[in-house]
């Protein structure tokens, strides 16, 4: 298997079966996991904040490390290569109160809530997620397989189990 790996603020998708995308080290930040099991297309996300109004130049360069520009962009790339939005599974990890002892910032809070709102007026509903708390969280996903695994802290890796998944039935 070739193992793709994606950095903090970037995004990859993929259609070749033997690939498994992985991210590392979620904090405050959220991946976002998709997978069309009728065409094997997989993408991962991984941003870092809510808005890209905070700095448009940046968001220009880097469109994947904000929620507004990253997410819709991670579901384009996924149609590009034959996805279709009824067809995906969509999972959520990270969004952590790591740095933010106070909650001054509540980053991984905001990240969550401008991930929500985006999925609603799209229409879109997440089968799983593993969201909150004071832990680091690694995701990875098998493109072929459509199996996704999260690794919470130093625990082992477990596959996160998906409610309402599209996949029953195809």
């Amino acid at each position: 298997m070739t193992s793709i790996t994606v950095g903090v603020g970037d995004c990859q998708v993929c259609n070749e079966p033997h690939s498994v995308l992985i991210t590392y080290a979620l904090g405050s930040c959220l991946a976002v996991l998709i997978h069309d099991p009728a065409v094997s297309v997989a993408g991962l996300l991984h941003f870092m904040l809510p808005e890209s109004q905070i700095d448009s130049e940046k968001a220009a360069r880097q469109p994947f490390m904000f929620a507004d520009t990253g997410i819709p962009l991670l579901f384009r790339k996924a149609y590009e290569l034959g996805a279709d939005k009824r067809r995906l599974v969509v999972v959520v990890a990270g969004g952590s109160q790591m740095m933010d002892p106070e909650g001054a910032f509540n980053i991984g809070k905001r990240n969550y809530m401008a991930m929500r709102k985006i999925f609603w007026k799209a229409g879109v509903l997440v089968q799983a997620e593993e969201v909150g708390g004071a832990v680091s969280r690694t995701v990875r996903l098998e493109v072929g397989s459509g199996k996704m695994f999260l690794r919470q802290g130093g625990e082992k890796e477990v596959e996160m189990a998906l409610r309402n998944s599209p996949r029953k039935g195809i």
